[in-house]
């Protein structure tokens, strides 16, 4: 699901100052809570215990995990099944806080330009 939560009006590069894009990226933080960054995946396989019937069989027991990087390793945290709707949740809202970020990037880019624009008058 790709729809941002964030304002996506047109920029008016040539009136909006940096304090305009720290409020407007206030705003739309304080709506992209919770927030996580990794990937999130169903394994299967096979367990610790001595003589399991579901193992024995071939079966495999199916985990969540959250695979993420803690520098400079990857890492991973077992996700009970009942968590797994809200981590979903973080983590599309943590793809979201990239794309906001780099439209942040742009505003405050064009703003400081403008500042500097204005100073030179």
């Amino acid at each position: 699901m790709n729809v941002f939560l964030w304002e996506h009006k047109p920029m008016k590069s040539d009136s909006e100052s940096v304090a305009d894009v720290k409020k407007w990226l206030h705003r739309q933080l304080s709506q992209l809570w919770p927030m996580a960054l990794g990937s999130l995946t169903l394994r299967k396989s096979p367990c610790v215990r001595e003589r399991c019937a579901a193992c024995e069989r071939g079966d495999q027991h199916p985990s969540h995990v959250l695979y993420g990087l803690r520098r400079p390793r990857r890492s991973a945290v077992y996700v009970p099944d009942e968590l797994v709707p809200e981590l979903e949740r973080a983590l599309e809202n943590g793809r979201q806080l990239q794309a906001l970020l780099y439209e942040a990037g742009v505003r405050y880019a064009k703003a400081l330009k403008l500042e500097r624009k204005r100073r030179r008058r």
